[in-house]
């Protein structure tokens, strides 16, 4: 298993949040690019990609990706689901186990999650007053998770990350400029 680089996804997800790598399409106008903002985050922090069809998590080009790339639920799915297939694994946990890194996905009707923000810090105490994200499609960075007007929320920890045993090269270079 490989270790997820919290701190280099963070970094990525500061780096983007107001604006975007050219290495992606920008999904703002057809549907949202939370999503996509939020898989490039955790590609940043070293998950490989899984290039199966339809069922996989990968990006080659706006047209040719994966549908957990962009889709709030195809992600969750992918993240959770219980065939230890190769790429980012997750969890779903209590707020209160949140990282720097993890995704958050919301639901502003109580019934459909809609929305990817990712936790970009936890403060003292993982609270929703506390906890900041940075996301896509209403760009934000630094953002207080209580300042969205959610009904349900879905925290999602990432635990490991399973290696592929062929890759493709990734789009561009995901690293943040060093300063």
């Amino acid at each position: 298993m490989l270790q997820y680089d919290r701190e280099a996804a963070v970094a990525y997800a500061h780096r983007w949040a107001f604006d975007r790598n050219p290495d992606f399409y920008n999904y703002d106008g057809i549907g949202g690019d939370c999503t996509n903002f939020a898989s490039q985050v955790l590609l940043a922090g070293g998950a490989p990609m899984n290039y199966t069809p339809t069922f996989g998590w990968y990006y080659m080009d706006a047209n040719n990706k994966a549908p957990a790339w962009t889709g709030v639920e195809y992600l969750f799915r992918f993240l959770t689901g219980d065939n230890p297939r190769c790429g980012p694994r997750g969890m779903v946990v209590p707020l209160e186990q949140i990282e720097p890194g993890d995704i958050i996905q919301l639901s502003f009707d109580g019934e459909t999650f809609a929305h990817s923000p990712v936790v970009v810090s936890v403060g003292s105490e993982p609270t929703p007053e506390q906890i900041l994200v940075a996301a896509h499609t209403i760009d934000s960075d630094n953002r207080p998770l209580a300042t969205y007007d959610y009904q349900a929320l879905r925290p999602v920890h990432i635990t490991h990350l399973i290696p592929c045993r062929a890759s493709s090269p990734v789009p561009g270079d995901l690293r943040p400029p060093q300063s």
